[in-house]
């Protein structure tokens, strides 16, 4: 494309046969899939000691199916994951769509990932970010608050989990997103980063560090794409 960028075929979906495309309910259907899948491969692992409390305290406190109603919880963690994904799709086929129609958007995206970049590097940074990530490093204080009983309940729990999580880590998913949002050595290292940020000690350290290298990241794309 204009600019020096390249787009996947997932997001080129148009009802012109002409294009070498796809439908929008087509596109949706391929992206979605991938997307969860991959959502349950990097949440699950710093997901899981979540997971596992709250089997604990079901079985502590006489759930009658506490296997089912950790399903539940996780039917209801990764569903949140899913809606987002629906926006992340909604976002990326707008922007695709615009760029394969105007010669000037195309050439702006390396802009435009350099922009995004630096806010999610920004939001690293924030206290925002430390208050969701130490919801998330706190499955113990959180089931204290959040706890109810049967699988209504642990749906809820799931959903409430979800959203600190998706505030927690939809900085680095922007930033998996601008360079690359199916690219597995950038999945991997997004992964990595979730998981350290909210089981290591050190974590909210790290939050920070990986603000700092996206904002120079972003500037310097930014940059380099302005002397083009």
């Amino acid at each position: 494309m204009p600019g020096g960028w390249e787009m996947s075929m997932m997001w080129m979906a148009s009802p012109d046969p002409a294009m070498p495309g796809q439908t929008l309910g087509s596109a949706a259907w391929m992206f979605l899939p991938m997307w969860q899948a991959m959502m349950i491969a990097m949440m699950l692992p710093s997901s899981w000691p979540m997971l596992e409390l709250y089997r604990r305290v079901a079985i502590s406190s006489g759930e009658r199916s506490p296997g089912l109603a950790t399903v539940a919880v996780g039917a209801g963690y990764f569903g949140v994951w899913l809606a987002f994904g629906a926006m992340v799709f909604a976002a990326g086929f707008g922007v695709s769509a615009g760029a394969m129609h105007s010669a000037p958007v195309s050439r702006a995206m390396p802009l435009l990932a350099g922009a995004g970049l630096v806010l999610a590097g920004v939001f690293q940074l924030t206290p925002w970010k430390q208050a969701c990530l130490r919801h998330c490093r706190s499955p113990l204080l959180f089931l204290g608050h959040a706890w109810r009983p049967g699988i209504p309940g642990a749906v809820r729990i799931g959903i409430v989990h979800g959203a600190y999580c998706a505030g927690c880590c939809w900085a680095l998913m922007l930033i998996q997103a601008a360079l690359g949002v199916m690219n597995l050595g950038v999945m991997t290292a997004v992964a990595a980063v979730i998981g350290i940020e909210k089981l290591w000690r050190r974590g909210p350290f790290l939050a920070r560090v990986t603000g700092v290298a996206a904002v120079a990241g972003g500037v310097y794309l930014a940059t380099a794409s302005g002397l083009r």
